[in-house]
C-alpha cells in the first residue's frame, strides 16, 4: 500500500483539529477542509494549526495517501463516494443524537455504522479507528512508543493490509492499538458501549472487548440480531 506522508482530514470541528494537531506532531503533512469556504477556516487552521494547509474537499482528497472522516455521521452522505475511490479512509464518526437528529433518518438499524458507511464509500477501504475516546483525551494523553501508562485506541476493517497500516499510523499520534479484522466488529465503540468516551491502556482495552458479550451493550446487540 502506498506510505502514508500526506493526511487529509475531512471536518475542522474539534476532532478533526485535534487528529490534524496529533498527524502534525508525528511528521506528516496536513491538508483539512470544513464546512465553509476555504477562506472561512483558514484563520482557525493558521490559529489552531498551524503547518496544516486548509482547503477543499477535493484538494484535500487528491493530495492526501490517507483521509480521516471527521464530519457528523448525518453528513457522510453530503461527499460524493467517487471523491474518495481508491482511497485509504478512516472512519472517526459515530452516531450523536444532537448533532445528528433522529437515528432512523440517518442509520439503517440493522448493521453498523461504519459498515454502511463502507457500503456507500465502496470504491474505498474504511477502518474505524478514533472514536471512542473524547477530544480531550486525545489531544492530551498522546505519548512516545514505551511511555508509562500509553492510552490505546480500537482499530477495526475488512481489510487486514489497511488495518495494520492504519495501526500503525495511529501508533505514531501517540497511542497503542488493539486490532481486529471485522468492520462490524466497531459496533464495541459506539454510543452505548462500555468503551464509548473511555480512555484506557491497552491491557485494559483489550479486556473490555474480549468481554463486549457479556455487557449490557453486548447482550441488546446480540438480542437486537437475533430478532432483526
Amino acid at each position: 500500500m502506498t506510505q502514508i506522508k500526506t493526511v487529509g482530514i475531512l471536518g475542522a470541528g474539534k476532532v478533526g483539529i485535534v487528529l490534524a494537531q496529533l498527524a502534525l506532531a508525528a511528521g506528516y503533512h496536513v491538508r483539512i477542509s470544513g464546512s465553509g469556504s476555504v477562506q472561512k477556516i483558514a484563520l482557525t487552521i493558521e490559529t489552531l494549526v498551524p503547518g496544516a494547509v486548509p482547503s477543499t474537499n477535493q484538494g484535500v482528497v487528491s493530495k492526501s495517501d490517507l483521509i480521516i472522516l471527521a464530519i457528523p455521521l448525518s453528513r457522510y452522505k453530503n461527499i460524493h463516494p467517487k471523491l474518495l475511490k481508491g482511497k485509504l479512509v478512516i472512519d472517526a464518526m459515530n452516531f450523536w443524537w444532537e448533532t445528528d437528529g433522529i437515528r432512523e433518518e440517518v442509520l439503517d438499524p440493522s448493521t453498523t455504522s461504519s459498515e454502511q458507511v463502507q457500503q456507500y464509500f465502496n470504491k474505498s477501504t474504511i477502518v474505524k479507528t478514533f472514536n471512542h475516546m473524547g477530544y480531550h483525551n486525545l489531544q492530551e494523553e498522546a505519548k512516545p512508543a514505551g511511555a508509562k501508562n500509553r492510552k490505546a485506541l480500537f482499530v477495526t476493517g475488512d481489510n487486514h493490509d489497511a488495518v495494520d497500516q492504519v495501526a500503525e499510523f495511529v501508533s505514531t499520534t501517540g497511542f497503542d492499538t488493539v486490532v481486529h479484522y471485522r468492520l462490524a466488529d466497531g459496533i464495541m465503540t459506539e454510543p452505548g458501549s462500555e468503551l464509548f468516551g473511555a480512555s484506557l491502556r491497552q491491557a485494559e482495552l483489550k479486556n473490555v472487548i474480549d468481554h463486549f458479550d457479556e455487557t449490557e451493550f453486548g447482550r441488546q446487540i446480540k438480542a437486537d440480531q437475533k430478532t432483526g
